[in-house]
């Protein structure tokens, strides 16, 4: 369920995600929708789904204030990614660069947390998109494809463990691993190249498993995790045979789109979870085989 808005900002980035916030937003009441879009990255099939649209550069903090205040917004989300490259190309305005400078840590937690409490100074909240984005986080029981032998259960189990130790290191959210042996771990070049290069070293016979979570204090109001079609054609052009995601956390994008890319693939996508006894598997169709964290 979301929530019935008069008005509501969409810093947008690049992908689908910024547009299923449109459409679920307009859905779910909110009477005017106004984006902020980046050049070079936003999808332009937002400014169909908007209202009002401004495009600025990565690091026009100013200019993207300015945007939202000029049409009364008070509240916006955050949604969409922006290319690594760009984040080092960046040439900041001065509020950037001085929140920049303010930083001794530079992640995703960080410089957003650091956008928000810009945007806060001028009276606008940067509030979480979960509410209307609830229906694509699918929750204990999700399962697409087949369902996994032994082998691929214990390397999900493992891959779990690993990936919630790795994002707590603020390095990434996502791993891939094969009969034990850890093959990639994610980091500054994202979950698709990520799958790729750990697909690939698992070799021509595949076999490899991947996990992708959320942090455990995980901040849903900027960074949401999300797979898509990219994702799931970066699993299949390597040797990634499953992809585990965290249930309730994990937002799958063009489901339909990735029903049909799998269909007849031995592929496998399902949610992972936990509960007293520690990270469990939650897909319907295997078996509760508890494994300590």
């Amino acid at each position: 369920m979301g929530l019935a808005l008069e008005s509501l900002g969409i810093i947008a980035g690049s992908r689908s995600l910024p547009l299923e916030i449109a459409r679920l937003a307009r859905a779910g009441g909110v009477g005017r929708l106004v984006a902020v879009g980046f050049e070079g990255e936003t999808d332009s099939a937002l400014e169909d789904l908007v209202d009002e649209i401004t495009y600025v550069r990565v690091g026009q903090l100013s200019k993207m204030i300015r945007a939202f205040k000029r049409f009364g917004i008070t509240q916006c989300v955050m949604g969409g990614q922006i290319a690594p490259k760009n984040l080092f190309n960046v040439r900041p305005d001065l509020r950037a660069a001085a929140l920049l400078l303010r930083l001794k840590e530079k992640n995703a937690h960080t410089i957003f947390g650091g956008i928000a409490d810009e945007l806060k100074k001028d009276g606008i909240e940067l509030i979480r998109a979960t509410p209307w984005l609830s229906s694509l986080m699918p929750g204990a029981g999700f399962l697409i494809g087949p369902r996994l032998l032994t082998d691929q259960q214990e390397d999900l189990a493992f891959g779990l463990r690993l990936a919630k130790a790795v994002s707590r290191l603020e390095i990434g959210q996502s791993v891939v691993v094969k009969r034990g042996v850890v093959l990639a771990v994610e980091g500054f070049e994202g979950t698709d190249r990520c799958l790729r290069r750990g697909g690939e070293l698992a070799g021509k016979k595949g076999g490899a498993v991947a996990v992708k979570v959320a942090k455990e204090d995980h901040d849903m109001r900027f960074d949401i995790p999300c797979i898509g079609v990219s994702t799931i054609e970066a699993c299949l052009d390597s040797s990634v045979e499953v992809l585990g995601i965290e249930a309730g956390r994990v937002i799958v994008l063009e489901r339909d789109a990735i029903d049909r890319l799998i269909a007849r693939r031995r592929f496998s996508v399902l949610t992972v979870g936990r509960d007293w006894t520690g990270w469990v598997i939650v897909g319907r169709a295997l078996s509760q085989s508890p494994s300590q964290s």
